[in-house]
């Protein structure tokens, strides 16, 4: 499966919502991620598209859409 897909699947089970057509829908702002669903997001992107994501170095704003959290897993 293409990694994009993969995020694309983590999220909607995260937020109970198909996001596959709303790439640039803000997370946060709408609702569909709060601080401990963040958390959850970061365990499985980082089990699943085996990437590592310092905690310390995390930037809302770099994560806040789902285009924007593809983009941001591809440079890791």
């Amino acid at each position: 499966m293409e990694q994009s897909q993969t995020i694309l699947n983590i999220l909607t089970d995260l937020t109970g919502t198909d996001l596959h057509d709303q790439l640039n829908v803000n997370l946060f702002d709408a609702g569909l991620l709060d601080s401990m669903a963040t958390v959850q997001l970061v365990m499985e992107l980082e089990e699943q598209c085996h990437v590592s994501i310092p905690i310390s170095e995390f930037d809302r704003t770099e994560w806040e859409t789902p285009a924007k959290i593809i983009a941001k897993v591809g440079t890791l």
